[in-house]
């Protein structure tokens, strides 16, 4: 044979072994594949198809109505209004993708969360969560620590469900939007007004969910800035509540409260920067060099084989609350005005922030900077400190708090911290001690509010 054909012969079997090769990872095999490993709930309505759920949406009559209002109030032609809501609807729906989500999703999380930190299941009401019937819609929700927990949380979650999330519009870039829809994930436009988005938003969250579709939302609605929890966000709740409406839906519908901590938050110090006054903060290039200063040390210390873990990210449940139980309790809810209806689903949306609060995994750096925070000292003694942590484990205990590695001895959960805070310079050996570099003091409080409540207040400074 000629060099010609032979090299023929040899690309075309590398081209059968590469089809070969996508059919086993992404064709019916690897569809089968994923099936055997991942035992877990897939909603079926996930493979409807993207085609079949745009056509509901623009066939739903309250979408109709919203879309004849929107004319009437802006004089905007009826073609130019249906055109928004076709846009509107492009943008929110996903395109779930099975092999997308385990072969890609959970092999990425699966590969990079193990080598950032330990990931636990610190507390899950086991009995509860088997006692949800299965024909139950499941919505978890979740406190907002990291863009991380988004992996996190399906992570945890993989053996049992695949999630679908309501993601913010930050992650409406290329190529986050496709990997995010081929996840399964819708987007919510934060702080749009136009009611005919709303609507169409609300028509879509109420479609997967009398379809039985699992979702995951963050109640909170944005990333913890300091640590603490922000005050619940009331529109997604009020469409999932709503759904209950529909005299056609007599599926039970339950929310699984998830709570979320780590020892450290990879983006901290930039949702601290943005409590400063615009002013103060990095201008735009200093920010992107120091993610990228960031990015070098971690790939330096990979090369060289001295990467450290990030400590915990820890994941726990709290007792399912069912909506048809509240709502039984409060009747009528539904039925008022959109005002004094978000009242009283305010209260629905606190008592899932309570249990979410009860069930917040204790993590060692959180301990160890609520210690520190006691006093402005700028130097502790390591048996002070272990002091203050065995004191602070007595108030956790008598909080029915969940902490993490609880059977750890105080200076074992000292040494765990301070991993941590001497590798970010908040402290530094000095004797038989520390110094505390009080400079850093509101990345201290960052990490110590994500337990302040299950303590009790400080006592005011003295005059």
């Amino acid at each position: 044979m000629t060099p010609a054909a032979l090299t023929a012969v040899a690309l075309g079997g590398l081209a059968v072994g590469a089809v070969l090769a996508w059919r086993h990872a992404w064709g019916w095999r690897g569809m089968r594949a994923v099936r055997r490993r991942f035992p877990a709930r897939i909603d079926r309505y996930k493979h409807a198809g993207r085609g079949r759920i745009r056509a509901a949406l623009l066939a739903d009559p309250e979408v109709a109505a919203a879309v004849a209002a929107h004319v009437s109030a802006t004089g905007e032609t009826v073609e130019a209004t249906w055109a928004h809501v076709r846009t509107y609807v492009d943008e929110i729906v996903p395109s779930f993708n099975l092999l997308a989500y385990y072969r890609l999703g959970y092999g990425v999380a699966r590969l990079f969360l193990p080598l950032l930190y330990k990931v636990s299941v610190g507390y899950e009401p086991r009995a509860a969560l088997n006692a949800i019937p299965h024909e139950s819609v499941v919505v978890y929700l979740m406190n907002h620590r990291s863009n991380a927990d988004y992996v996190l949380v399906a992570y945890v979650l993989s053996g049992r469900v695949a999630v679908s999330y309501a993601v913010g519009e930050w992650a409406r870039v290329w190529p986050l939007e496709t990997l995010f829809k081929s996840f399964g994930s819708y987007f919510v436009r934060r702080r749009y007004p136009e009611p005919l988005y709303h609507k169409v938003l609300e028509r879509y969250v109420q479609l997967i969910t009398r379809n039985g579709v699992t979702q995951g939302v963050f109640i909170e609605g944005g990333l913890s800035r300091d640590g603490a929890f922000r005050p619940p966000k009331l529109g997604l709740l009020d469409y999932l509540a709503r759904v209950k409406c529909d005299s056609h839906f007599d599926r039970p519908v339950f929310f699984v409260p998830v709570a979320i901590n780590y020892d450290r938050v990879l983006e901290d110090r930039s949702l601290l920067r943005e409590l400063q006054a615009p002013e103060e903060r990095l201008r735009r290039r200093e920010q992107l060099a120091e993610v990228a200063s960031y990015v070098l040390k971690v790939c330096g210390r990979f090369l060289l084989r001295r990467t450290r873990r990030y400590g915990r990210a820890c994941v726990n449940f709290g007792e399912p609350l069912s909506l048809d139980d509240w709502l039984a309790r409060h009747p009528g809810v539904l039925e008022r005005p959109r005002e004094p209806r978000l009242a009283a689903l305010a209260g629905l949306a606190e008592e899932v922030m309570a249990r979410i609060g009860a069930v917040m995994p204790v993590t060692a750096v959180a301990m160890a900077c609520a210690a520190l925070l006691q006093d402005g000292s700028d130097a502790i003694s390591r048996a002070e400190w272990e002091s203050r942590l065995a004191d602070l484990r007595f108030a956790l205990r008598d909080a029915d708090a969940h902490v993490v590695g609880g059977e750890r001895s105080s200076a074992d959960t000292l040494d765990r911290a301070l991993v941590m805070l001497t590798l970010r310079h908040v402290v530094s050996p000095a004797g038989d001690g520390f110094r505390v570099d009080r400079a850093q003091e509101p990345l201290l409080r960052y990490y110590a509010n994500s337990i302040a409540h299950f303590l009790p207040a400080p006592a005011p400074a003295a005059r």
